[in-house]
């Protein structure tokens, strides 16, 4: 018999697989809901740790490329004083703590600003090694950490400087909200900053003690953090999850008071996996921690689940009785039948089964018997009738059976509904990540003026357009950020260029504006920025950003969907497909939109929604851009909203469950089922119609087995019997031949 087809495989493969199922029925359904501490806020604090490390990340990397850039292109000219170098350093930036110039061969400080660096740290014999210019961090008296970046300034005839600049590792711009708190963490565990926990001199008497559990915890999830955090990205991550490319997780801390710290980890990665920059190379790892109230009463009994699983044993055991007493039981009784008919056992009746094909199989073996044993084809009476419930009836019947247990599984039972308990945390969550997103895009549009106003700074009056041209191939090529950078004198006309064609309006001026957006008719808003070039009146340098960029930053698990809309509502980014200006969806996400940036509103501030709609349930957040910088001006915001359905809550967790149970089912019943009806039913139909022709007295047919398995054996059988069987011309002579003989 063949090891895939027969009736044996496909009714064992479906008994395993129903007895599999009960099993992933009771353990799954039954374990559905048993965290007081849903898996859905678990990975939220999680993916805010991943928010925290990108943004540090970019930080450093933008600050260490930002510092070199600047060092280049005062190298590229004249030679400038130490003082005017940090001068126009700070008119640009303002994200370094303290900035100095330090003559290499001497050591001797030609200029500084800010706070007091720790030069002596620096080994000025070493900067030309391979890492020589690489950050590195330094721990001040004060016991604060401070990340220093080094750039060289080199100019012909004039001793090489140093260009020092230290930063602090706090996070830009992230949003904590009122409970989180959130850290730096070294390779080794070690808390190098943090911010959310007050000062114990900050809180009363009655917090102090909380204060320090909270101090404690944080330091119990940096060394475990800082573990976690070495192993490989593909090692750690669990089998199908991605979008960071890092190292992230999530801790449980102890409960108290009916609450429980929960935290998520990430390391510093780079923005495509398998890469490096700077700031991943420190090894620094995010912890971000927020206490979660727990909720006992939201735990499910197991007793759904064993009481499904015994349901489908009970149906499954019906439906497999049925296919061994009515499909298997009587198909290896005709093989055997058949078998006995063509070694010429001819002397016992063929026991006929009751109903199907294989009765009519039967009732044509019987009467073919008898013609080998001389009875005329003719005289055995009409033939038996086609049975109403063949083997397609009963295939039908178990099909029922099985739908019967998966349907209501996936249409009926478990529903979550409306009223699901969606925790606070998640649209906490979803509020201060929205927030932290909309600082993001506004400081990235903020670094991007800083460089053309850094490049219009160095241009001046007196730059040729060769020499224009050099410095802004040299920004392209060192900012993605970028499609194309140009000069525009007063009349509009285009000084120098690099990167794709100028789309700034043709015949006009550089703006006034330092950022704006233009709708020139195209698949994509066009993202202006205009910094004047000091010296040159009217002249300005432009900076065409790509929407590529601004849309990758707004590519975060956990957030849903992403719109960066204007003050009109009108949609210039996202991080699924859009058309160019399109209208929010409209309802009740618009009207949160128009709230947050209404007029007349003091401080703008993120908000956060819970919308009910029937039986869909989502979370939404709107935020403003706010906290400074040109890009303020825009007046944008950051839309986001996400279905509950799809986060990890116990309600839908057990309908999801529920609903893959049902699925699982429908789908062994119809591989096994369809499987049967392929090799088996179908065949067994065809080879029923060519037996009883067979005893009608069909002898020219040849009977070909399609398959080695019991009902091709039954084929060959029968085929065995019709080379046995005499044809007509044999019966007329032998009967011809027996008158002759009755004659003599």
């Amino acid at each position: 018999m063949s090891l895939i087809g027969g009736i044996r495989p496909p009714i064992a493969v479906l008994s395993v697989l129903l007895l599999a199922l009960a099993g992933i029925t009771a353990l799954t359904l039954g374990r559905a809901g048993q965290e007081a501490v849903p898996k859905a806020v678990k990975s939220s604090q999680q993916h805010f740790a991943e928010d925290g490390a990108i943004a540090l990340r970019a930080s450093i990397d933008e600050s260490v490329t930002d510092l070199t850039r600047t060092a280049e292109l005062f190298s590229a000219g004249d030679p400038v004083p130490a003082d005017a170098v940090l001068d126009k350093i700070g008119s640009v930036y303002q994200k370094w703590m303290g900035t100095a110039v330090v003559e290499i061969s001497s050591g001797k400080l030609l200029a500084a600003r800010g706070e007091n660096l720790p030069l002596t740290a620096v080994d000025r014999g070493k900067l030309a090694d391979k890492d020589g210019l690489d950050p590195r961090m330094v721990r001040l008296e004060n016991g604060e950490t401070r990340l220093l970046s080094f750039a060289l300034l080199t100019w012909k005839g004039e001793p090489q400087q140093l260009l020092v600049a230290s930063s602090s590792l706090r996070f830009p711009g992230i949003s904590l909200g009122t409970s989180r708190s959130i850290a730096v963490v070294s390779h080794d565990g070690s808390v190098l900053s943090q911010d959310g926990i007050p000062e114990p001199e900050q809180v009363g008497d009655d917090r102090r003690e909380e204060i320090k559990r909270s101090e404690e915890q944080l330091k119990t999830f940096a060394t475990s953090a800082a573990k976690k955090t070495r192993e490989h990205p593909i090692m750690s991550k669990e089998p199908g999850s991605g979008g960071f490319a890092g190292v992230s997780g999530h801790l449980t801390g102890e409960g108290q008071n009916g609450k429980r710290a929960v935290a998520g980890y990430a390391s510093l990665a780079a923005p495509e996996a398998g890469e490096t920059t700077m700031a991943t190379e420190l090894g620094l790892s995010v912890v971000a921690m927020v206490p979660v109230t727990e909720d006992r009463t939201a735990t499910h009994s197991s007793a759904f689940g064993l009481f499904a699983a015994a349901a489908l044993l009970l149906i499954g055991g019906v439906t497999v009785f049925l296919l061994l007493r009515t499909v298997q039981r009587p198909l290896i009784q005709l093989f055997l039948e058949g078998r006995r008919l063509t070694r010429g056992d001819l002397e016992r009746p063929v026991s006929v089964p009751r109903s199907g094909e294989a009765a009519r199989i039967g009732v044509a073996l019987e009467r073919l018997r008898r013609q080998l044993l001389g009875a005329p084809a003719d005289q055995q009476g009409s033939p038996a009738r086609r049975g109403k419930r063949g083997s397609r009836t009963l295939l039908a019947v178990c099909a029922v059976l099985l739908l019967a247990w998966s349907a209501p599984l996936m249409l009926l039972l478990n529903r979550a509904g409306g009223g699901v308990d969606i925790p606070q945390q998640m649209v906490a969550d979803q509020r201060e990540r929205t927030d932290t997103l909309t600082d993001r895009v506004r400081r990235a549009l903020n670094e991007g003026h800083a460089d053309l106003t850094s490049v219009a700074t160095l241009i001046g009056d007196r730059t040729e357009a060769a020499d224009m041209t050099k410095v802004l191939e040299g920004t392209l090529h060192q900012h993605t950020r970028y499609q194309s950078l140009y000069v525009l004198d007063a009349s509009g006309k285009v000084l120098a260029e690099a990167g794709d064609d100028p789309r700034s309006p043709a015949g006009e001026g550089a703006s006034t504006q330092p950022v704006r957006v233009i709708d020139e008719g195209g698949k994509k808003p066009v993202i202006l920025g205009t910094a004047e070039v000091p010296g040159r009146k009217g002249a300005a340098v432009v900076g065409e950003f790509r929407i590529e960029f601004l849309n990758s930053l707004l590519g975060r698990p956990g957030l849903g969907e992403v719109r960066v809309v204007d003050d009109k509502r009108r949609v210039i980014g996202a991080n699924t497909g859009y058309r160019e200006f399109q209208d929010l969806p409209g309802g009740r996400i618009t009207e949160l939109a128009k709230s947050v940036a209404g007029k007349g509103v003091e401080k703008p501030r993120a908000e956060g929604a819970l919308h009910r709609d029937g039986g869909d349930v989502r979370i939404a957040a709107a935020a403003p851009f706010a906290g400074g910088g040109v890009a303020q001006a825009l007046n944008w915001t950051v839309v986001t909203w996400q279905p509950a359905s799809g986060l990890a809550i116990p309600e839908y967790s057990l309908q999801n469950r529920t609903v893959l149970a049902g699925l699982l089912g429908i789908t062994a019943a119809a591989a096994c089922l369809g499987w049967l009806h392929i090799v088996v039913v179908r065949p067994l139909r065809h080879l029923a119609d060519q037996a009883e022709a067979l005893a009608d007295g069909d002898r020219r047919t040849v009977l070909y087995p399609r398959h080695h398995d019991e009902v091709g054996a039954v084929t060959r059988s029968l085929e065995l019997i019709r080379q046995q069987l005499p044809t007509g011309t044999q019966r007329k002579r032998d009967g011809v031949t027996a008158g002759l003989a009755g004659r003599n």
